[in-house]
């Protein structure tokens, strides 16, 4: 439990001086809250003491323990206020950092660790439990740092009156504690399971969204419950044997601290009737049996919890940490833009005995030119493109970009030459002009229009009820697969990078747009640096060069007219796409 405490303490980081100022006001509130108590026992005791015939009570002290009972429940209330003032907001301030950071960490983490780590893991630490540390993180510091020094203050006063009180209620604390450790081992071996079967829930929904237009189709919604469902059951069991761990401890908890005041009442009686304590103190002691415990005595929530929120570090932790594929990089300018591989291979298991998905593999792109990456399915094009842009790291070789190795650059000053226009287009649920203006976020309305004209993108948006400023829906749910794919164009048109990827930007448009989208991607690609990854003849035949892949290996290389003379992958190609698109070559 302390460790939970030292780690939350330790990720609040600049803020922790003010816990600690929360927890001096919650000591000083303490004595605030018991200064009443003692000052009223006294003044009770010499009620009992004048209607007993002892000494007479002066009216005057009644009126000032009547001030300096007001004047503690002020000091009260002022503490009260600045412990919150201090401390509540913390969690609010320091989660919005960390979700801040892991979206730093994913933009430049390699790909790789989306395979280890699932979008529905991602998304359930950066929301749901995320929002468990920020929303009790403090509430736990509160419960238990400031209830044992209320508890601590109480003691002091208690082994002042009477130190057997004092011992019995020491004793309680003592056993209380070993039963609120063991709560937390049992949390932090159970929450795991729980938060594992959150993750597995979020990403079973994600999915579910995803695939339900599939299910629907072959009339299999119910089927694609089924893993929801599962998940769903297996949070259920996790959080009941949560629960069932937690009960008979907390019994033990809280057993402990009412025989403590048991204990403190029969120590105090035992010393009224010895004569070794005086009334006041007496009364004040019998005050305190019942409220001395009170701030602890919830800590058996705080101590269940912890083990949660300890997981939930453990798993920030991880991602935070992820290394980073540019933590050697430098920010660095380039003055030219050819793109050069030297016998670089990969493969994207990095075990023992996987499949090389590039062996070997040497070509160059001069700047200025056009080159075509063409091959089976499954032969590396893709892959090519993304070390280039280095969503990855080779194994083996070099890429190099303005003769610069990738690998001695920031992410950021590597891409900033590169725009990339994919068959899958993504856009953001925001406005036309807004997924326009990504490409370059300074971009005045002239820059952003004159971009969407290029890219043939105003022959639609124009004739749209609110323009520019239309909502494309989630993923660009409200477009076109044609229209979504002018919008990319439009985007990387307006950041004007000097290198250009194409990959498959053409695959799955319908002849109706094809022409568009080909003039749009003409003005994209006048005078840069161009990979296209295509099958469609129209796309590839006038390119520079063009690199056959097939197995992870260029067996071919040359122009079109040249692939086309000699027997080989490319020709066999070209007369089965001639064949598929009724053209003829002469």
């Amino acid at each position: 439990m302390i460790d939970s405490l030292i780690r939350i303490v330790r990720w609040t980081g600049p803020y922790r001086w003010r816990l600690f100022l929360g927890c001096l006001c919650s000591f000083f509130m303490t004595w605030a809250t018991a200064a009443p108590v003692v000052i009223g026992a006294w003044l009770l005791a010499e009620v009992v003491e004048d209607a007993n015939g002892g000494s007479p009570l002066d009216p005057s002290w009644v009126w000032l323990s009547f001030l300096a009972i007001a004047a503690c429940v002020l000091l009260r209330f002022a503490f009260s206020y600045g412990k919150n003032r201090l401390q509540e907001s913390i969690g609010y301030e320091v989660a919005p950092e960390d979700r801040m950071k892991i979206g730093n960490v994913l933009k430049r983490v390699p790909l790789g660790f989306f395979s280890e780590v699932s979008t529905g893991d991602i998304l359930a630490l950066a929301t749901t439990e995320l929002g468990v540390l920020e929303l009790q993180g403090m509430k736990m510091v509160d419960a238990v740092v400031n209830g044992y020094v209320n508890l601590l203050a109480i003691l002091c006063f208690l082994l002042f009156l009477s130190p057997a009180s004092a011992l019995a209620a020491v004793a309680g604390t003592v056993v209380s504690c070993l039963a609120l450790a063991s709560i937390n081992r049992a949390s932090q071996r159970l929450a795991p399971t729980a938060h594992e079967a959150t993750e597995r829930l979020a990403g079973g929904i994600i999915e579910y969204v995803r695939g339900l237009g599939t299910a629907k189709s072959y009339g299999k919604s119910g089927a694609a419950e089924k893993p929801i469902l599962r998940s769903v059951e297996r949070l259920k069991d996790a959080r009941i044997a949560i629960e069932f761990g937690f009960t008979p401890r907390n019994v033990v908890h809280l057993i402990a601290f009412k025989l403590a005041s048991v204990g403190v009442i029969a120590c105090a009686i035992w010393a009224y009737a010895a004569g070794s304590l005086p009334l006041w103190s007496f009364f004040a002691l019998l005050a305190f049996s019942f409220t001395i415990f009170s701030g602890v005595e919830k800590v058996n929530d705080s101590a269940h919890m912890l083990g949660d929120l300890g997981d939930i570090l453990d798993r920030l932790e991880k991602v935070e940490g992820a290394k980073r594929i540019d933590e050697d990089g430098q920010e660095a300018e380039l003055s030219e833009h050819d793109i050069e591989f030297q016998d670089v291979t990969f493969s994207y298991d990095r075990g023992k005995g996987a499949r090389k998905v590039l062996d070997h593999v040497n070509l160059r792109v001069p700047e200025g030119s056009t080159c075509a990456v063409v091959g089976p399915s499954g032969s590396g094009k893709t892959t090519i493109a993304n070390l280039m842009m280095r969503f990855w790291d080779v194994d083996a070789g070099r890429v190099l970009v303005g003769g610069r190795d990738v690998r001695e650059l920031t992410c950021d000053s590597l891409l900033r030459n590169f725009s990339a226009v994919f068959q899958s287009v993504y856009l953001f649920n925001d406005t036309i002009e807004s997924n326009i203006r990504f490409g370059k976020p300074n971009a005045t309305e002239e820059e952003v229009r004159h971009a969407a004209h290029r890219a043939r993108v105003d022959e639609f948006a124009e004739a749209l009820p609110e323009g520019y400023r239309t909502m494309v829906g989630e993923g660009g749910a409200a477009l076109s697969g044609g229209q979504k794919q002018r919008i990319s164009i439009a985007r990387a048109l307006l950041k004007d990078a000097p290198i250009v990827i194409l990959d498959e930007a053409t695959a799955s448009i319908d002849p109706e747009n094809e022409a568009l989208i080909q003039a749009a991607l003409t003005e994209l690609t006048r005078g840069k640096t161009v990979v296209v990854i295509a099958h469609r003849l129209a796309t590839i035949e006038h390119a520079d060069q063009i690199l056959v892949v097939d197995d992870g290996r260029i067996v071919q290389c040359g122009t079109h007219r040249e692939l086309l003379s000699h027997e080989g992958i490319y020709r066999r190609f070209v007369e089965i796409r001639s064949a598929a698109e009724g053209w003829r070559f002469r």
